[in-house]
């Protein structure tokens, strides 16, 4: 329950500021469930209950909320455990005073992961009741409708044991017989012809005159009044949803001695979906509004909002006045109509500010302003104890006589770091600050880092509420954002505290540590690569740290031509634009800045690319091992803008200095004569290449080109599978994608199984310029076939250019004129050239025109540059020109 907040109250004299307490204990959040299922079975019980009022207010509902990884849905396993069997409950909770009814719990697990549907819900319910060994006339009546209308020929039997349900309730297997009973019963007393599985499907109306009528063979359910207009209604999701209010009325009239109550969770309440889309949530809360005589116990990472009436309209019943207990505690005077909404541990963003705005109040207003109270919820990171002294620092500031502004909570709280280190031992102090260094790290690593020499303070470590887990991560743990940054730049006042020769050795440590685990990591382990680099950059930036082993991480990041972007904190680099610039910038800030750049090429601008490199290359900071990586990139982002002189410099200077990068720079050099059409010396030097140089590849390239298809699939074959072997799936995704692209013009039958597998290798790893070449293969496929092509290329044309790939956007208008050579659309194709000329008038990719007039038979004007092809142009012209007719006779 929200209480004041003592300290704020004596802290001022302004007697209108109040507080909540967030529950951040589990057996405080039992006695919760306890104390609220007790007074909800009182009101069940009483004589003035009525469990077919669909008007008075519900109090039948309990909210534990929270951040992720929390544990809400321990809390919810253990409270289901604990009332169905008192053995499971922990020893200091307290035991659960029976009601007169039997407490039936039922665990339903809305997660996404788990894919429960409303179906699954609703039938949960039902099966929790199973054990009872009664049949449930009026809902089971429903749901058989309900069921063989959407389910026909499928025996529930079969969808129980086929979906789990059979081994989770073990009274599951009863239910096809309760059913059966149930219409049984009714056939019987109507004397409905046919079979018992047939007598609701042909004798609804029957049943539905009998009960409007009331007659004695069906007087017992003529007492469910709204049975009649249920079981009317087309047997739906929607029907199904008003359904439970059928189940509470059979549950209302068990037998004394025989009445249970059932105590429905509902985990991850945040898998119903987000709050701009509320469907299957109306349908929840149907369930909970229709069964008064149940109680609910709702898990999940936001407070519900069903008291807010600004959802009418999105939910059936909303406002305050239909869900008083779920009134947020802090926007209502303490009291008995207040505090069924329980936070547990951190605030989500959204009630963060929520918090704020009615932690001081004055006249009914918020005290802190909007934009005040948006910066604080920021730099919370959904930490209460933060809000609480951002809280205390506002009311100091304003009783020295200021009003608060947004900069005076640019700042880290001391007091965070002596509350989160107060009940820590000497060991997991240490632990605690050498792990604060780091974003993420598992147990091992933090030992490593921190020195102890022995697992267990880190074991302990983890098991703190402000160390977060999250088990598909690499490591799986880190500091609670807030509280790390706190330890790391906060005034600490301790007696342990650290000074900055301290701070420098554990970096030290770190930077070590991540080194053993990228040499020791499998060579094709982005995972590990990137992880350990991403860290190490950032200890080499903040600590001035030599780069060593980053060197050689560095370069492997950038060989597998998976280009994932690295994630550092925004703004935490210095600008290497000049000596203008007042921060220090050093070799780690550079190679930094040369990753991003590189990774960052595939969404950016080339022009944008070619220009962050060239500011690092003129700052000098690059260490001479990693010059030839900038000057590389640098110069193929110079190619993709059709800068061939400046790039031709940039390739032969990182050819000659024979380094690293040398192979992949005679490559690009290769690329150049392509560009130009100089087809024999590419041939000739794709030779000399090898793996390292990609050979295979630059001659897929020169053979698609000639119009060999043939030739071409079987080099990128032969490249993909080399990549494979050496376990680049990044050079493998790309190669793939051109094997689809030449497919695509020859065998349209196979094109979709090659871009099928294309997709699949591209969602691995991130290049923006092969997926724009993947989309260019589409169109090749559709050639001469799809009305909307010249659409989808316009579109294609328009992210092209934000792109800056201009060779993209010759292949692209290469591709329509394939098309247009197709449907012998002479006007489309000379159109086409005209553009080709326009895209290519910088001479990169000429022979693209050629190739249009190859396409479309036409002849060479004079003027037009002729490329020189590998076995002449009239064996490429008759190339090209048979793969138009090849299309035109197979569409």
């Amino acid at each position: 329950m929200a209480g004041r907040d003592l300290r704020a109250l004596f802290s001022s004299n302004d007697r209108s500021v109040r507080a909540d307490e967030a529950f951040t204990d589990r057996q405080a959040q039992w006695q919760a469930v306890v104390s609220r299922l007790a007074a909800h079975a009182q009101v069940v019980a009483g004589a003035g209950f009525d469990v077919a009022d669909v008007e008075r207010p519900r109090r039948n509902v309990v909210v534990f909320h929270g951040v992720g990884g929390i544990g809400k849905s321990t809390l919810s396993r253990k409270i289901e455990a604990s009332l169905a069997h008192s053995e499971h409950r922990p020893v200091q909770w307290e035991c659960v005073p029976r009601p007169e009814q039997r407490v039936v719990p039922v665990r339903v697990d809305l997660a996404r992961s788990a894919g429960v549907d409303f179906e699954r819900v609703v039938l949960s319910v039902r099966l929790a009741v199973a054990s009872l060994g009664r049949p449930m006339p009026a809902f089971d009546l429903a749901l058989r409708r309900y069921w063989e209308h959407n389910h026909p020929g499928e025996p529930i039997e079969e969808y129980l044991r086929r979906g789990g349900l059979l081994r989770r309730f073990s009274a599951a297997a009863a239910l096809p017989q309760q059913m059966q009973a149930a219409l049984s019963d009714v056939a019987q007393a109507l004397a409905l012809p046919g079979t018992v599985g047939s007598a609701l499907g042909h004798g609804v109306g029957v049943l539905v005159r009998a009960l409007r009528e009331r007659r004695q063979a069906v007087r017992a359910l003529a007492g469910c009044e709204r049975l009649a207009d249920l079981l009317e209604a087309e047997p739906d999701l929607e029907a199904l949803s008003f359904y439970p209010h059928l189940l509470a009325w059979d549950l209302a009239r068990m037998p004394t001695g025989k009445s249970v109550l059932p105590v429905v969770l509902l985990d991850t309440f945040e898998g119903v979906g987000d709050r701009t889309h509320r469907d299957y949530e109306q349908l929840l809360q149907r369930v909970v509004w229709l069964m008064p005589n149940a109680f609910f116990v709702v898990t999940g990472r936001n407070r519900l909002q069903w008291a807010d009436a600004s959802l009418e309209g999105q939910l059936d019943w909303v406002g305050p006045g239909a869900w008083p207990g779920l009134l947020p505690a802090r926007a209502a005077d303490a009291g008995p109509e207040s505090g069924d909404q329980i936070l547990i541990g951190d605030f989500s963003p959204e009630d963060c500010e929520d918090y704020l705005a009615h932690r001081l109040v004055r006249d009914g207003q918020p005290l802190i302003d909007e934009p005040t109270r948006r910066v604080i919820a920021e730099r919370s990171h959904g930490l209460p104890l933060y809000l609480d002294l951002a809280v205390t620092r506002y009311r100091h500031l304003q009783r020295d006589g200021r009003q608060p502004q947004i900069s005076d909570f640019d700042h880290e709280f001391p007091a965070l770091i002596a509350r989160t280190l107060s009940d820590l031992t000497p060991e997991e102090r240490l632990v605690l600050r050498s792990v604060s260094l780091l974003s993420a790290f598992s147990v091992p690593l933090a030992t490593e880092v921190s020195g102890t020499g022995h697992d267990a303070p880190a074991l302990r470590l983890i098991e703190r509420s402000f160390v977060r887990t999250s088990s598909s991560e690499l490591w799986p743990f880190h500091i609670h954002d807030l509280i790390r940054a706190a330890i790391r730049h906060a005034d600490d006042g301790s007696d342990d505290r650290w000074s900055e020769r301290d701070w420098l050795r554990a970096a030290r440590r770190a930077f070590r540590a991540l080194e053993a685990q990228w040499r020791e990591a499998p060579r094709g382990d982005r995972g590990v690569l990137v992880g350990c680099l991403q860290q190490g950059l950032l200890l080499a930036r903040d600590f001035r740290l030599e780069l060593g082993w980053l060197a050689g991480a560095a370069f492997q990041y950038v060989a597998d031509s998976v280009g994932e972007p690295l994630v550092l904190p925004a703004g935490s680099a210095p600008s290497p634009s000049g000596p203008s610039s007042n921060a220090p910038y050093g070799a780690a800030d550079a190679l930094v800045e040369t990753l991003s750049a590189v990774a960052r090429r595939q969404y950016e601008h080339r022009g944008r690319t070619a220009d962050r490199l060239t500011a690092v290359l003129s700052s000098g900071r690059l260490p001479d091992e990693l010059v030839e990586l900038a000057a590389y990139y640098r110069a193929k982002a110079q190619r993709d803008l059709g800068l061939n002189e400046e790039s031709r410099r940039g390739m032969e200077r990182v050819a000659a200095a024979n380094g690293r990068l040398a192979f992949a720079a005679r490559r690009g050099l290769a690329h150049l004569s392509r560009l130009s059409g100089d087809f024999p010396t590419v041939v000739e030097a794709a030779g000399q290449l090898g793996w390292e140089g990609r050979g295979h590849r630059v001659l897929g390239d020169v053979w698609w080109a000639q119009g060999d298809m043939e030739r071409a699939v079987a080099a990128y074959l032969a490249a993909r599978h080399e990549a494979e072997e050496h376990g680049a799936i990044g050079e493998a995704a790309m190669v793939q994608v051109h094997l689809a692209f030449a497919c695509a013009f020859a065998d349209r039958s196979r094109t979709e199984a090659e871009l099928e597998l294309a997709q699949r290798l591209l969602a691995r790893i991130s290049t923006h310029s092969s997926e724009t070449t993947a989309r260019i293969a589409q169109v090749v496929r559709d050639a001469g076939r799809a009305a909307d092509l010249s659409e989808r290329a316009a579109v294609l044309f328009a992210e092209i250019e934000n792109s800056g790939l201009s060779y993209a956007a010759a292949k692209l208008q290469l591709a329509l004129c394939f098309h247009h050579a197709v449907l012998d659309d002479r006007e489309g194709v000379a159109a086409g050239i005209v553009r080709l000329r326009e895209l290519t008038q910088n001479d990169n990719y000429a022979y693209y025109v050629e190739i249009a007039h190859f396409l479309a038979d036409l002849p060479l004007p004079g003027h037009t540059a002729r490329a020189r092809w590998t076995d002449g142009e009239q064996q490429t012209r008759q190339r090209w020109r048979g793969l138009v007719l090849l299309r035109r006779r197979r569409t």
